[in-house]
Parts: C-alpha cells; sequence; structure tokens
C-alpha cells in the first residue's frame, strides 16, 4: 500500500467515524480528570480552538489523573501530587486522525511510574491535532510555547530543567522538540516515538527535533517509509528491522476500535510499534539493545557486530541515563539497528551466522536452524556460484549460549540446483561481540539433497 493510499484511507475515517466531545470544563479538585474527544461534526460547525490542558500522575494517584496548572503549586490551593524534587516525565501525543483521546496514555503512564518515581504530565491538545494533518502542523509550534509557559512557571517554583523528560509520540515528538528549542536545548532529554515525517522530512532543524533540542536525544524509528520520519533526530536513533516495515503487522488488527474497516489496523501498525517496544522496555528485563551500523543493509550481513564508537558501551531503549552511553561527549546522529519479534516483549537475540563452503557449479540454498529443546529458528541461505563466504545475522529468543543443536538443510530444487553442497566450516558467535567471545564452529561438512545435518553444542550460560 503506498503511502498516498494510507493517507486516502485516514481522511476517509475522518469523515465517517466521530467520538463523543468532553470539553475542559471546571471540576471539582477532587474529580479524576481525563484526555479530551472532538468530533467531525464540532470540527467543521464550530472551529474548534486550539486548546491544551494537563493532566498529572505520580504513584499517589496512579488510577486518578489530577487536573495540573501552574495554580496546582500555588499557596491556597489544594495540595497537588506533584513533586517539585522529582523529575518529570512530559508526555505529547501527535496526531489524532479521529478526534479521539489516545488510548495508550494510561498505560504509557503506568510504564514510566513503575520504573521510576517521578511526576508524569501528560499533555492534551486533542483539539489542535485532529483531523486535517496540513492544519495540525501549522499548530504544533503554539502547543509547543504553551507547554513552555508552563515549565516556565514550574522553575519559579524550584524545577530545574535538566529534571525535564519529554517523551513525544509521532508529530508530538517534534512538539516536544520545539520545546527544546525554546529553551536553547537545556532541557534534559527528548525521546522521540517514530517521530513525524510527513512535512518534516525535508523541514530545517528549527522546525523539527533534533540534537540540539536537548541536553539528550534518542528517537525509535519504526515506520520511516510512510508516517515516520527517515533520517536520524536524536544522539542515537533506533531503527527498528530497518526502521520501514515491522514483524506482525501486515496481519494486525485494532478490530475492537475500528470494526468497520479493519485494514487501519495495518495502517498504523507500523507507526505505533515504536510506542509498543518503548513500554515494553520499560516494563521487561529483556534488554533492547541497537548496533551501530552505516545501513540496514550492512548490518544484516554482519559487517557491523560492536559498538566500539561508544567504547563497547551498546546503547539501549528505556530510561537508562544517555541509553547507557558512557562516552563523553556524546556522538550526534548515531543510526543502531536492531531486529525484534512480533510481540510483546519484542526482544531477540542477535546471532552472526558465518557460512564458508566449496565452489559451486550450480546456485543452491541452505535452511539454518538454531534449535534448543523447545525452540526453532530457522534463516535461509541463497549461496551463489561465485561467492564462497557468507555473512548474516540470525535472531533466536534465547541467548546463544543456550542454544543446543545446529541443523543445516539442502533445501535447493532436484533440478536447477546443486545437489551436494560441502561446508568448509559454519560458525555462530553473539552479537555484539567482545574480545572474550569464542565463535561455535563446526568443520567439513557434506551435505545431501533430503538428509540434514546436525551438530549439539555442549556449553554453559555465563549469568
Amino acid at each position: 500500500m503506498s503511502q498516498g493510499h494510507k493517507m486516502i484511507l485516514l481522511c476517509a475515517f475522518t469523515v465517517f467515524i466521530t467520538s463523543l466531545v468532553l470539553g475542559v470544563k471546571d471540576r471539582h479538585p477532587d474529580e479524576c480528570a481525563d484526555l479530551n474527544n472532538t468530533t467531525w461534526q464540532e470540527y467543521r460547525q464550530r472551529r474548534v480552538k486550539l486548546q491544551v490542558q494537563y493532566l498529572l500522575l505520580t504513584r499517589k494517584n496512579l488510577d486518578c489523573a489530577q487536573a495540573f496548572t501552574e495554580e496546582s503549586l500555588t499557596e491556597g490551593q489544594r495540595l497537588s501530587y506533584f513533586n517539585i524534587s522529582r523529575p518529570t516525565k512530559v508526555i505529547v501525543h501527535g496526531y489524532r486522525a479521529l478526534g479521539s483521546k489516545p488510548s495508550w496514555i494510561k498505560e504509557l503512564a503506568w510504564s514510566l511510574l513503575r520504573a521510576q518515581d517521578v511526576n508524569v504530565v501528560v499533555v492534551d491538545w486533542i483539539y489542535g491535532a485532529s483531523f486535517a494533518y496540513n492544519l495540525v502542523v501549522e499548530n504544533y509550534k503554539e502547543v509547543a510555547v504553551q507547554i513552555s509557559v508552563l515549565i516556565n512557571q514550574l522553575q519559579k517554583h524550584g524545577c530545574k530543567l535538566g529534571s525535564f523528560h519529554f517523551i513525544g509520540v509521532s508529530l508530538g515528538a517534534h512538539v516536544a522538540g520545539f520545546v527544546g528549542t525554546l529553551f536553547e536545548g537545556k532541557i534534559g532529554r527528548i525521546t522521540g516515538l517514530d517521530p513525524a515525517g510527513p512535512m518534516f522530512k525535508g523541514a530545517d532543524t528549527f522546525d523539527r527535533l533534533d540534537p540540539s533540542d536537548a541536553q539528550f536525544v534518542d528517537a525509535i524509528h519504526t515506520d520511516s517509509d510512510y508516517f515516520g520520519i527517515s533520517i536520524p533526530v536524536g544522539h542515537v536513533d533506533f531503527f527498528l528491522n530497518g526502521g520501514k516495515d515491522q514483524t506482525g503487522c501486515a496481519r494486525s488488527r485494532f478490530a475492537s476500535i475500528l470494526i468497520y474497516f479493519p485494514v487501519y489496523g495495518y495502517v498504523i501498525c507500523d507507526h505505533m510499534r515504536a510506542l509498543h517496544v518503548y513500554m515494553s522496555a520499560l516494563n521487561s528485563s529483556c534488554p533492547l539493545i541497537g548496533i551501530p551500523c552505516s545501513s540496514y543493509e550492512e548490518f544484516l550481513k554482519g559487517n557491523c557486530v560492536d559498538c566500539g564508537v561508544f567504547r563497547g558501551s551498546c546503547p539501549a531503549i528505556g530510561l537508562t541515563e544517555n541509553s547507557g552511553i558512557s562516552v563523553s561527549p556524546v556522538p550526534k546522529e548515531q543510526k543502531l539497528f536492531l531486529l525484534t519479534s512480533s510481540t510483546s516483549p519484542f526482544c531477540a537475540h542477535h546471532v552472526l551466522l558465518r557460512l564458508e563452503v566449496s565452489p559451486l557449479d550450480k546456485s543452491a540454498e541452505v535452511e539454518v536452524t538454531l534449535r534448543t529443546e523447545s525452540l526453532g529458528r530457522e534463516q535461509r541461505v541463497r549461496l551463489q556460484t561465485d561467492t564462497t563466504v557468507y555473512r548474516t545475522v540470525l535472531t533466536h529468543p534465547l541467548p546463544l549460549c543456550e542454544i543446543q543443536t545446529i541443523e543445516l538443510k539442502n533445501t535447493g530444487s532436484r533440478f536447477y540446483r546443486q545437489g551436494d553442497i560441502h561446508v568448509k566450516s559454519v560458525c555462530v558467535s553473539q552479537i555484539p561481540s567482545n574480545r572474550q567471545d569464542v565463535p561455535l564452529c563446526v568443520n567439513n561438512i557434506h551435505i545431501r539433497r533430503g538428509a540434514p545435518w546436525s551438530h549439539d553444542f555442549v556449553q554453559v550460560c555465563d549469568y
């Protein structure tokens, strides 16, 4: 499906699907606050003006968000749950094609609060973020200006700019970036979850998220060929599965929300994967680390296997300071690549396969399987007559030290593929690698068609 077709689908949905309107109203201090909704009819008839409100969640009010303003902290008002001595996470949603409030806000806030004892401030700009995308883009800087007013007020109460961490989803990443611009890059951190691409791919750094917007900027890219941006925008940029097509998304459906338009789940699945992977990283003990490389193709070929540019410390998705990078100053616009699974927790262990064969008369295909007692992961390697050494990156749910068996199978056709294959050596090693790692190798293997070969490894994990 082309980008144009996806955008047409989104526009069609905005015409036919409407939601209940919840306006910004005066609330009793003890009343739980919620994000707004708007409708296509209201948008056309009333032309709702840009309205921004803020919700506060902490460990003390997990299930009841508090409407949050600067007045919440002033003397004479009901005590706010906001704690000036704690860091503050600011969540900024993006474009809302249907005018509905994001369903993922609370889950992200709860994930952040489980990981750290912080203030979570949610920016609600639904009224300015809905329906006509080109008009929404015209609003994003004004939203950033309004947020900056709140940040200035919080500074007067003792908050430090370095204590703020903005987490922007899609267009929200550029909102956060402009807030950072207004504060001359003194904001502590900005995380962009698949920063929006349309109308931003050729934009000046002043108009989009970039490394100068905060002391540290990290981004996760999952739909860089459609709704996400394809260029690096942070100090480190994680390109999951190349940053374009995500595993499992072709069959994804958000049927509970869009019963009549099930294809919508496919349209935004890649784009929203960055958010779900980020939440999974906050909740899981399984690390999601990126490997620096010039391109995804070079990464898949196994030509990038370590993190030397970061002095051996590979960046990880999550809340670790500077993504775990200890080198100073932090390099800018570093492309990082990693493969993920199709479901939470999305973690996959990377394995480098090196296969050397004797010269072939015809092309061939070898199926390589890394197997444990209960799990097997296959990868097919196409062999050509002009190449004898092949390198490729495989993934497995378990680390290399738990893999018990390697299997090779000649899967070539009887009539036009190589019948027998002589494998000089097959080696597997973990990624990222270090000097102490020793590849697991087997030499001098003869594989006949229809006669799979296997070898058992005897190894112990040193956790």
